[in-house]
């Protein structure tokens, strides 16, 4: 059997890398991004149109446009579209404000203390929202648009945006509580197993037994932290690898499928176009008639 381990970071390649902050654009979720991921980064999301939810450390975090949410560096998170998302994402590293955490230690609260003091959800309707949104796009906007004093400026418009949330934002209640710990980590143990062995024919009394749970109290986690069953994620993880592979190879979707842990074709075939919407061959032609054009413009 194979041994657990844990998922690994999600490196993050920031353009200039002695400012580590970067701003973009997302249109829906690619079943790749709706896998269980970290980062050391913060990242903040400006739901600009269309509505979804989050999975944060286990916590369900429903969105709409309008609203803002904030992820703490290391905390584990899936998104998931519901209505015709578009959203602004902006990451940065904590070490881009190290010299004002000297003089104010409690500048990163809003996100070091996400769950405990604070929420990871800016509703649209609150009224600092509408100052929070104006600085995020300010943000934006300096970092998309080359101009003099452009990374002076977003920061310094970052610096204001958590003073306000620092400042407003402070819960009154408690919030719901995250996954634990322990259980966090186990859950990060089997998916990276799960990632590295996907061609495995797990089975869920497999997976149960790499933490040592029974199975039921695994799939009751497994649901609450990632927002699936175990055997569902691991069909979507073999379904990205599927994507990947016709995109990037020139296997015949047959070794594709078996490559990615699926034993019979027509299985395969029809889970790819229940969860992907459309058929491993119809991937294969797009790809191969978008390499076409590319030689062609060559």
């Amino acid at each position: 059997m194979v041994r657990p381990h844990m998922i690994e970071r999600d490196k993050i390649q920031f353009n200039n890398p002695s400012f580590p902050l970067m701003a973009t654009t997302t249109e829906g979720v690619s079943p790749g991004f709706q896998r269980l991921h970290w980062h050391v980064a913060m990242e903040m999301n400006y739901i600009r149109q269309g509505s979804g939810y989050y999975l944060i450390n286990g916590i369900k975090v429903p969105f709409r446009q309008g609203d803002l949410i904030m992820i703490n560096g290391n905390d584990v998170h899936r998104a998931f579209e519901q209505e015709q998302l578009v959203m602004d994402v902006i990451l940065f590293e904590p070490s881009l404000l190290a010299v004002d955490l000297k003089y104010d230690p409690d500048i990163l609260r809003p996100f070091r203390e996400i769950g405990v003091s604070f929420s990871p959800l800016v509703a649209g309707e609150q009224r600092v929202s509408t100052d929070l949104i104006h600085l995020f796009r300010a943000i934006m906007d300096e970092i998309n648009h080359e101009r003099p004093s452009a990374l002076t400026l977003a920061r310094a418009y970052l610096l204001q945006f958590l003073a306000l949330a620092n400042r407003h934002l402070a819960l009154s209640e408690v919030p719901l509580a995250p996954v634990k710990h322990r259980g966090m980590n186990a859950i990060k143990e089997v998916i990276h197993t799960m990632e590295m062995n996907m061609a495995y024919p797990w089975t869920l009394g497999e997976l149960a037994d790499l933490v040592h749970l029974s199975p039921s109290r695994f799939s009751a986690l497994f649901q609450q932290t990632v927002g699936t069953s175990p055997m569902d994620y691991l069909i979507q993880l073999r379904l990205t690898q599927a994507v990947h592979l016709l995109e990037s190879t020139e296997l015949k979707v047959i070794d594709i499928a078996e490559r990615c842990g699926f034993r019979n074709l027509s299985n395969f075939n029809r889970l790819f176009k229940q969860h992907i919407g459309t058929s491993p061959s119809d991937v294969r032609q797009h790809y191969e008639g978008v390499s076409n054009l590319v030689e062609t413009v060559r």
